[in-house]
């Protein structure tokens, strides 16, 4: 499990593009049979991903995290990008397509994940926050994933968005977890922008065509700066910074959320006046 530490926003403003990439930049998430998990410290947000041709065991370092296994003291969220997969929760194995999602219950000891069709492999995204409670593993469906369509043509900002773990949904302790689709003609998302103190967030970037990229802007609302991002490729943003893209085509992202609140709404919005 990769570690990555908090960074101060007046550090960040010297940073040149490979530091920014090393600090903000998650790729290599979907490594056939090889999980990837990242261990940041806004807000202890775990960021994986799981891309099995044979069977895969979550297994980690108990240093890492003071605990005997991942959700011994965490929650965690799965949405499938790829193909069809298993996932095995403590025996009980919950079959998801793709765009389908998961909420694993803090105490669940041993979790596998595999492929109904190697040739075809799924990827599963992961994020896990601390938890102070056991809530039910359950499954999440499309349907259950209550479809917004915001944005507009004209400003090519049209979008759906589906909320998979969040207050008035499956319920968790602390992590909210989604996915917004962008329809084709349109690339920005998030924009007008904002932050919120609150609570930080991951950005997953995936639907991507080899060629097309993102450039995922960040930084404090008067000193942003932009990564570029790239198919199945994730971003880590910190509390203080904007979190807003604009790709070469169409793409999706899974946003995932930990922190003070679940509240969606809360949002500092930043006037378009005050971006520099």
């Amino acid at each position: 499990m990769e570690v990555r530490h908090p960074i101060h926003p007046e550090h960040m403003m010297m940073f040149d593009t490979s530091e920014l990439r090393e600090h903000f930049l998650v790729p290599e998430l979907f490594t056939p049979d090889e999980p990837k998990l990242v261990y940041c410290f806004y807000d202890r947000l775990i960021v994986g991903g799981v891309c099995p041709i044979n069977p895969v065991t979550l297994d980690i370092d108990p240093k890492v995290i003071g605990a005997k296994y991942l959700l011994e003291r965490r929650e965690l969220g799965i949405i499938n990008i790829g193909g069809d997969g298993l996932v095995v929760a403590d025996g009980v194995e919950y079959n998801l397509a793709n765009g389908e999602g998961l909420y694993v219950s803090m105490g669940t000891s041993a979790l596998e994940f595999r492929s109904v069709d190697s040739s075809n492999p799924a990827r599963f995204y992961l994020n896990s926050a601390p938890a102070h409670a056991a809530l039910p593993t359950t499954k999440i469906s499309l349907a259950d994933a209550e479809p917004v369509t915001l944005g507009d043509p004209a400003t090519s900002n049209k979008r759906t968005i589906r909320k998979y773990i969040h207050p008035n949904g499956v319920k968790s302790c602390q992590l909210v977890m989604g996915m917004t689709m962008l329809e084709q003609g349109s690339v920005w998302n998030t924009m007008p922008v904002h932050t919120h103190q609150r609570r930080m967030e991951a950005y997953l970037y995936f639907n991507m065509k080899e060629d097309d990229l993102v450039f995922h802007f960040m930084g404090e609302p008067d000193e942003t700066r932009h990564i570029v991002v790239r198919e199945g490729q994730a971003v880590l943003s910190p509390s203080w910074s904007i979190h807003s893209g604009a790709g070469t085509a169409s793409y999706s992202f899974i946003w995932g959320m930990a922190g003070e609140n679940q509240d969606f709404g809360d949002m500092d919005h930043v006037p378009m006046s005050q971006l520099r």
